[in-house]
């Protein structure tokens, strides 16, 4: 058969998507945690090879993450991939364990990449409750997480998160991410299941840790294939059969949902609930309530219903990390004042709870419980009752 010079033409777009595909990994120093086996001791050094230990920033007087096996805690777990692998915790006293990497590439802004790591969880992980300072077993179900910064255990943007992990063997979990802007570094973590109200000792174990793949978006391969419909039979004619097949795989099989940040951490609405909290309105002193946030009768349990504004928050204070703000409790004049005082001031510590387990840093929150004694409106009607029965922020400080 006479192969003709249009048989050879490939459009640019469809070049740039096979480039895309079969595109350089950005590479993982010791993705597979190899390393010297250590119980988690402060007085000894944290050793695996390509990895920082981020409690050493995070949390200073805790101790490091555990690199297994070694028989620490009970754990009789084997490596899944080499000789050694990663063990890392949550504990009842809100702090956790997490390590992070500076990587060979820079991650790009708006590219898709997949990974894949193997996570399990051991039946017994024996150490000791913070709060309680007795033994323990920090086996409930924790998270892994990843995410991209620009320092040494800089948690600017949160790629990826898995399920809470509750099985004893080893499983492969496979991610997809796409950053919205240029990382150097990575950061891996143990985190809770959220929502969560109250810390919890519980643990991961990490091993096996692929190279981030780029790979063509799934928006990217539908713009390419209506555009270029005609085209795809020519290039099949000049791409190698093992591409080939690649090639028609991502075409016809557009690739999963790409992982971000867990839909409880976004506002759900494209309505915004806060209309106040705008950092060109606030100064030092101003005050916003915090709208459809609701709690049980009587308690500081949050319903389900206030994740959306609490999610408005938490992007907000991420956006601008250079705002403090006060969470401030408030009743109604109706009850006794101990127990105002301390309804007021557990709902208050409850928002703060959840922005914090969210990610917003501690030391830009405080709360403080005012029970009845900053009343705006009458208690002589439901609605005068309701609107003193509040939750507000109060901004301490910009800058």
């Amino acid at each position: 058969m006479k192969i003709t010079k249009k048989t050879f033409f490939i459009p640019f777009t469809l070049l740039l998507l096979v480039v895309n595909i079969f595109g350089q990994d950005v590479e993982v120093l010791n993705g597979s945690f190899e390393g010297v086996p250590n119980q988690g001791i402060n007085n000894i050094p944290f050793q695996l090879n390509g990895w920082y230990d981020c409690g050493k920033l995070r949390f200073p007087t805790e101790t490091p993450p555990d690199v297994h096996p070694g028989g620490f805690w009970d754990n009789q777990i084997a490596a899944s991939e080499g000789r050694t692998y990663l063990g890392m915790v949550v504990r009842d006293n809100d702090s956790y364990e997490g390590v992070a990497q500076r990587l060979s590439q820079v991650l790009e802004g708006n590219q898709c990449y997949t990974f894949k790591i193997k996570l399990s969880r051991s039946s017994t992980y024996v150490s000791q409750s913070r709060l309680e300072g007795t033994t323990a077993n920090y086996t409930k179900p924790a998270v892994f997480r990843i995410w991209g910064g620009n320092g040494f255990c800089n948690d600017r943007e949160l790629l990826a998160e898995s399920t809470p992990v509750d099985h004893a063997d080893w499983k492969t979990y496979e991610f997809k991410i796409k950053p919205k802007a240029e990382y150097r570094y990575i950061l891996l973590e143990a985190y809770y299941k959220v929502p969560v109200m109250f810390p919890y000792s519980g643990h991961i174990l990490a091993d096996g840790m692929s190279n981030l793949q780029k790979i063509t978006c799934p928006d990217q391969i539908e713009d390419i294939v209506e555009s270029n419909s005609k085209s795809q039979a020519t290039v099949a004619t000049v791409l190698p059969p093992h591409k080939r097949n690649r090639l028609e795989d991502a075409v016809k099989k557009p690739e999963p949902k790409i992982l971000q940040q867990p839909d409880n951490l976004k506002a759900v609405t494209k309505t915004k609930i806060l209309e106040d909290l705008d950092i060109a309105k606030l100064k030092t002193g101003s005050t916003v309530e915090i709208k459809n946030l609701y709690f049980k009768a009587d308690s500081a349990d949050i319903n389900e219903s206030s994740y959306e504004v609490l999610s408005e928050i938490i992007d907000f204070m991420k956006d601008h990390k250079n705002i403090s703000i006060e969470i401030g409790g408030h009743t109604n004049g109706i009850p006794s004042s101990d127990f105002c005082d301390k309804l007021s001031t557990e709902r208050a510590k409850a928002v703060y709870d959840y922005l914090m387990k969210n990610g917003v840093n501690p030391q830009k929150l405080a709360y403080k419980g005012y029970g009845k004694r900053k009343l705006i409106a009458t208690d002589n009607t439901a609605e005068g009752r309701k609107k003193n029965q509040r939750v507000e922020l109060k901004v301490i400080a910009i800058g």
